[in-house]
């Protein structure tokens, strides 16, 4: 967690600016509902209210900023075209308001963009619209589509990095004190480049000066909290694309001016644990949350004990889920709760030794998900790639114990990152 002192001042994103956005949007997109929601209150003994950005229009709040955008562009700059780059989410606004106001467009994404969201910006955007496919992250595509605007002479729409994006994010944060007139202690909103946070939190510090604004982002993509930490704005070496909504290697530098004076606490939450609140929204609310989307929910477990008895409002930022990630999603899920292990074991190659290590050794509580061996006559011992699923923690030790007391010969895999990755 980092958290920031407060240093009250006036923001640049203000009120006025963001009631004006509300009014262009009005026919646009659906004001989302917020809506309380009795598990997760429950869970953390408090008042939990989900804003539900995934049933926007476009499943996300990404449609705000971008037809803010868009639709004050001048005549001779809408004839002209215009270009964004995007992970998926602001791609699919910027589709839908190209539609809506007759203007051609290219869309820059990574390659590794969920395929349905790539289907969706087809679907808004039809034929106002073209696809470019472009390297392995936002950032990537981001140096593409600058080049691209500079030779052709088009419009670019910032995915994040704007004053008119901000506003139009911002009216999520409008919509949820419209909708609740109670004092409300905490919002918890994800974070990528930073546009929603710092439209809502501008609204919020402006209107509701008491809420504490917590920003939640991935740990393999912090970039806010290192900008924060830092001063400035910092670039990441290293960069997990798995929650692709909030990938970005460097945040908005507006963004983060304006962070700096809106944001109290940062939270970074696990990537598996993200999994997790994926699977649990599902199965438990029917909620379809993509990784970006569950962010903010991720978080309420590290602040349990100062939210209880609090008014809390999670941002459901999107629900733009490929449903052919969802092995990925819940063996992320099952290696984060240790509940999934890989092994390479070496057995004796001797008649009857993988049944002595079923019946002895694996026991009744677990179970072999995976298995890999080839036996090797010239050899005193054989590899076996195992992967093992275990009920619970305590399982996972019993199972370590069991392991050793039989002297079996094993390395964990899970605790190699490279070896893991090559075999997983």
């Amino acid at each position: 967690m980092f958290q920031q002192k407060f240093i009250p001042s006036q923001s640049i994103i203000t009120p006025t600016l963001i009631k004006a956005a509300k009014d262009r949007l009005q026919a646009v997109i659906i004001e989302t509902p917020l809506q309380l929601n009795r598990g997760l209150s429950e869970k953390y003994n408090c008042e939990v209210w989900l804003k539900r950005e995934d049933l926007q229009v476009v499943r996300s709040y990404k449609i705000r900023g971008a037809y803010n955008k868009i639709c004050q562009l001048s005549p001779a700059l809408q004839a002209r075209g215009i270009v964004c780059a995007s992970a998926g989410n602001h791609a699919q606004g910027v589709a839908l308001a190209c539609a809506l106001l007759k203007i051609k467009g290219v869309v820059f994404m990574p390659r590794t963009t969920p395929q349905q969201k790539v289907e969706k910006v087809r679907t808004f955007g039809g034929p106002w619209i073209t696809i470019k496919l472009r390297g392995d992250s936002f950032d990537d595509a981001s140096t593409e589509a600058a080049e691209f605007v500079s030779s052709h002479q088009m419009c670019f729409i910032p995915a994040f990095d704007d004053l008119d994006i901000i506003a139009g994010q911002g009216t999520v944060g409008l919509e949820i004190l419209q909708r609740c007139p109670q004092t409300i202690d905490y919002v918890f909103a994800g974070i990528g480049g930073g546009g929603l946070i710092s439209g809502l939190g501008s609204y919020f510090k402006t209107l509701s000066p008491t809420t504490k604004i917590i920003g939640v982002e991935p740990a393999g993509a912090a970039a806010m909290q290192a900008a924060l930490q830092a001063g400035q704005q910092v670039t990441l070496s290293q960069l997990d694309t798995f929650v692709d909504g909030a990938a970005v290697r460097t945040v908005g530098h507006l963004n983060f001016k304006i962070c700096q004076e809106v944001v109290d606490e940062i939270s970074v939450v696990a990537e598996g644990k993200v999994c997790t609140t994926i699977l649990e929204l599902y199965n438990q609310e029917a909620i379809v949350a993509e990784p970006a989307g569950a962010l903010s929910i991720t978080a309420l477990d590290e602040y349990r004990q100062v939210i209880r008895g609090k008014r809390v409002v999670c941002v459901v930022s999107g629900g733009n889920n490929d449903i052919t990630r969802t092995e990925e999603i819940k063996e992320r899920s099952m290696l984060y709760e240790g509940k999934k292990h890989y092994f390479i074991v070496r057995f004796p190659q001797r008649a009857g030794t993988l049944r002595e290590f079923l019946i002895e050794v694996l026991g009744t509580q677990n179970d072999i998900t995976h298995f890999e061996y080839t036996k090797k006559n010239n050899r005193e011992k054989g590899p076996a790639l195992v992967g093992i699923e275990t009920p619970s923690k305590k399982a996972y030790q019993d199972l370590l114990l069991r392991m050793e007391a039989h002297q079996v010969d094993f390395e964990l895999l899970n605790d190699n990152p490279s070896l893991f990755q090559l075999l997983i």
